[in-house]
């Protein structure tokens, strides 16, 4: 009897210290369906950029990204992004993304052919300043032990 109410005990602390994923979290429809379309990086943004490189989405320099093309499509989730600046490396992919009621955007970067399921890795950004024709995803960077936010400009196109 000792044992089934320790048990028991044991069960009810794991259950209730349960996290919460932002995979988890609800959607926010209307920001998804206002980030719908074609995009363009303007710009990105952080302290101390004319001095440190930083690698963005493990693939090039932060300043690669700006021009790159994304498409967003809201009702499926998916989409693709493209690297086209002059002097860094040509990258496309398919995506699949989402906004969460949190605020927090959501991305993962599949290879041709694969299914979202099966990649394990992704990118949580906070989105703001969203409007009709444009929105910011904010990245923490850890840069010399100190928490600075990587400011991703989108402009629709």
């Amino acid at each position: 009897m000792k044992k089934s109410i320790a048990l028991i005990a044991v069960a009810l602390v794991v259950f209730a210290c349960k996290t919460t994923s932002v995979t988890s979290a609800k959607l926010d429809r209307s920001s998804q369906v206002e980030i719908k379309g074609d995009w363009k990086i303007t710009s990105v943004t952080y302290p101390g950029s004319d001095y440190i490189t930083v690698n963005s989405l493990q693939i090039a320099d932060s300043k690669c990204f700006v021009g790159s093309t994304w498409k967003f499509i809201s009702n499926n989730n998916k989409g693709e992004m493209a690297l086209t600046k002059l002097d860094c490396p040509a990258f496309s992919s398919p995506i699949t993304w989402f906004v969460n009621k949190e605020g927090q955007f959501v991305l993962k970067i599949l290879d041709a052919g694969e299914k979202a399921k099966k990649v394990r890795d992704g990118y949580v950004f906070r989105l703001a300043n969203q409007t009709e024709t444009s929105f910011q995803l904010i990245d923490v960077i850890s840069v010399g032990g100190q928490n600075k936010e990587l400011t991703y400009q989108f402009e629709k196109i």
